[in-house]
């Protein structure tokens, strides 16, 4: 694979300038000549994150819809065009823009049909032949003596545009053109009709040159990824508690009669713990103890043994062909593997030996293990990414991706990205996508948000957020209106998982079936990503002690035989959302939620807004678990084009229930004995006539 390539300032010295550029830099004006500058200002294009250092986000299948400022002194109208190519690095293609007077705006698109970065930018120039129509129309309607000398005027750019046609039809008829308008021997009124044919305005957008074309001043980027990165249902179990005998480790084997169950539940994405060998060196115990028994499995964390690392998989699980079989068994069922990837080991990894350079070392020459005082985790060492060998452990886990991903894994759940280098991450990730850009990675950065939101700059798809501990409804307006701030949902995509085998909130705890019920509608309908670790379909909710989130005989020490067909499982709710999930392209996008008002605080009430022609959805949701409450919903008609008396129908996906609500508040109640929320589906309208402005004649500006 050979080594990356990294650029370390104190080995780097000054490039030479090529003659060439020498040569004209110096017959380059010096500064206060009389250079000509820049007439037309092109400014705040978006997408653009963090002023173009980073690449906004997409999805295969869109459309990058640009907008820019543009302008230019004088009433002269202009004209601007998106200029992008794709990830192949070829030739650029342009896409016009169009603009919006009231917004004095520039809008423009172009198709993302390809994986990868693409680049873009904006250009604009003075409408020269749109200008001169515009004035030659104002003179004919004001009967004008000039009207003769337009004609003229117009006649000369019309040859000029001709000359940069190519031999052809086009040429042709712009010169013939050109031949009316001068010849002062033909009918006034039949040049001004000449002039003023739509047709001859298409040849000129075409032909006519742009006298002074102006660029902004930087290319932008989009990277675009697969569908599954931005929506996708997500299920964590760990395939050594599949087997069907209580005490017996699972294998592949046995995960792979799980996957149908899995499937029929409507998730996209199954996220499989560590599956590498386990540590035998400070082994944790059953609930995290220090001591283990002679058959305690052990944490999939520890990474590392005699039988190998981070390419290598735990023996008890089976071979490399039997997990190779269940992902074709997986993909078979249109699920996608997440693999988590953690960069860490155990004291029995491979790489002590070989790479003792790798990890950092106490004053005794110890090898410091992981720890957060009073934590200890003295089952795993951390690496040092800035050890004199730093290159050499870059690409180690550089490589161990591209080994797993020719085994057919398309996702990684990187675990603590926010404890490595950002500059790690944006290589490696760079790394990956050079040659499989189909690749998802989900961070769980449980970090201070600029911490979070910079590893999403950097690449990663998705981000483990703030959810779990969200549950009042002004923590959870407050928390998303910050995460879905329009430059942030840009580059971050926050996934929502309900639970993790690290997280068993107090609500949980305590709340009862009806917190179970109430937080998987909150994590499926707040966003197009979510995420159930195994487990919570059994209402698993007992701590190891109380004030901890830690589950009681967790998983992550031991191993854990379910049966998935107990009575009272939430296996209805989940198959229902995700259905729903499916069918509501409002639920599939994250840039279209809203929050209004509730008069009662704990009924949390939004909207999912559609587009295109898809519904819009609104949401009620009961945020107490063990009491039914009544309020007041504020809905927002103006926004979906509905007039103030004008009665509408909603109807409750979640139940078929129709009801008819008429204005801004209506009333809900909702009991978590039966459901406790309401996904309420609304029926798209076009939008209501705008009212005629008034306009000024002679009023400057850009068509």
């Amino acid at each position: 694979m050979g080594r990356p390539h990294m650029h370390d300032p104190a080995h780097m010295t000054a490039p030479k300038t090529p003659p060439a550029r020498r040569a004209a830099r110096a017959a380059a004006p010096a500064a206060g000549a009389t250079a000509s500058p820049p007439r037309i200002v092109v400014a705040d294009v978006a997408p653009s994150v963090d002023d173009g250092r980073f690449p906004a986000k997409r999805v295969l299948g869109e459309t990058c819809v640009v907008t820019a400022d543009a302008f230019r002194e004088g009433h002269e109208l202009l004209r601007a065009r998106v200029r992008y190519r794709g990830p192949d690095g070829g030739a650029w293609r342009t896409a016009p823009m169009t603009h919006d007077p009231d917004a004095d705006r520039w809008t423009g698109e172009f198709p993302l049909d390809a994986l990868g970065d693409w680049t873009f930018t904006v250009e604009a120039w003075t409408d020269e032949f749109g200008t001169w129509l515009q004035r030659l129309g104002k003179r004919v309607a004001a009967q004008q003596p000039e009207v003769a000398t337009e004609l003229l005027d117009g006649g000369a750019q019309l040859q000029r545009a001709a000359r940069r046609a190519p031999f052809g039809a086009a040429r042709k008829r712009l010169e013939a053109a050109a031949t009316l308008l001068l010849d002062t021997a033909q009918p006034l009124d039949a040049r001004v009709a000449a002039a003023t044919d739509p047709a001859l305005a298409t040849l000129m957008e075409a032909h006519a040159p742009a006298n002074d074309l102006t660029t902004y001043d930087r290319e932008l980027r989009v990277s675009v990824e697969r569908p599954r990165a931005a929506f996708a249902a997500w299920y964590e179990f760990f395939p050594r508690s599949t087997a069907t005998e209580p005490g017996r480790h699972g294998t592949f084997a046995d995960a792979e009669r799980v996957l149908p169950r899995i499937a029929e539940l409507g998730f996209d994405v199954v996220y499989l713990p560590p599956i590498h060998p386990i540590g035998r060196t400070f082994r944790k115990g059953r609930n995290n103890t220090l001591t283990a028994e002679a058959d305690d499995v052990g944490s999939p964390w520890a990474i590392g043994s005699e039988h190998g690392g981070h390419t290598a998989i735990e023996p008890a699980l089976g071979t490399l062909e039997d997990f190779e079989r269940f992902v074709a068994r997986a993909r078979a069922l249109d699920l996608d593997v997440a693999l988590d990837f953690a960069l860490q080991v155990s004291p029995d990894h491979p790489w002590v030996q070989e790479h003792p350079e790798w990890f950092v070392k106490r004053a005794d020459g110890t090898i410091a293990y992981a720890e957060n005082p009073p934590k200890k985790y003295q089952d795993i060492y951390p690496l040092d990414f800035w050890s004199s060998d730093r290159e050499g452990l870059w690409t180690a886990a550089r490589d161990a991706l591209l080994f797993w991903i020719a085994r057919g894994v398309n996702t990684f759940r990187v675990d603590n990205p926010h404890t490595k280098p950002f500059a790690f991450w944006q290589w490696v990730i760079a790394e990956v996508r050079r040659a499989h850009p189909e690749v998802v990675f989900l961070s769980e950065a449980f970090t201070r948000p600029k911490k979070l939101l910079h590893l999403a700059k950097l690449g990663f798809s998705q981000s483990y957020g703030y959810f779990t501990w969200k549950n009042e409804a002004w923590e959870i307006t407050q928390w998303l209106e910050e995460f879905l701030a329009p430059d942030v949902v840009e580059y971050h995509r926050g996934n929502f998982f309900v639970n993790t085998p690290d997280i068993l909130h107090e609500f949980l705890q305590t709340g009862g079936r009806g917190a179970f019920r109430l937080r998987l509608l909150l994590a499926g309908t707040l966003s197009p990503l979510y995420g159930v670790y195994s487990g919570f379909e059994l209402l698993e909710h007992e701590p190891v002690r109380a004030g901890s989130e830690e589950y009681l005989n967790s998983e992550k020490y031991e191993l854990r035989q379910r049966d998935f067909t107990a009575p009272g499982n939430l296996d209805e709710d989940i198959r229902r959302l995700n259905r729903i999930r499916r069918a509501e392209p409002a639920l599939q996008r994250q840039d279209n939620l809203t929050f209004h008002r509730s008069e009662n605080e704990q009924v949390l009430f939004y909207r999912r807004a559609g587009s295109k022609g898809a519904a819009d959805l609104l949401v009620a949701v009961n945020l107490d678990p063990r009491q039914a409450h009544a309020s007041i919903v504020h809905v927002p008609i103006a926004d979906m084009n509905i007039a103030d008396d004008e009665p509408y129908e909603v109807e409750d996906l979640l139940t078929g229930a129709r009801y008819t609500w008429r204005g801004v508040r209506n009333y809900v109640r909702l009991d978590p004995a039966h459901e406790p929320a309401h996904v309420l589906r609304v029926e798209a309208r076009p939008p209501r006539p705008k009212a005629a402005k008034a306009t000024t004649a002679g009023a400057g500006g850009h068509a």
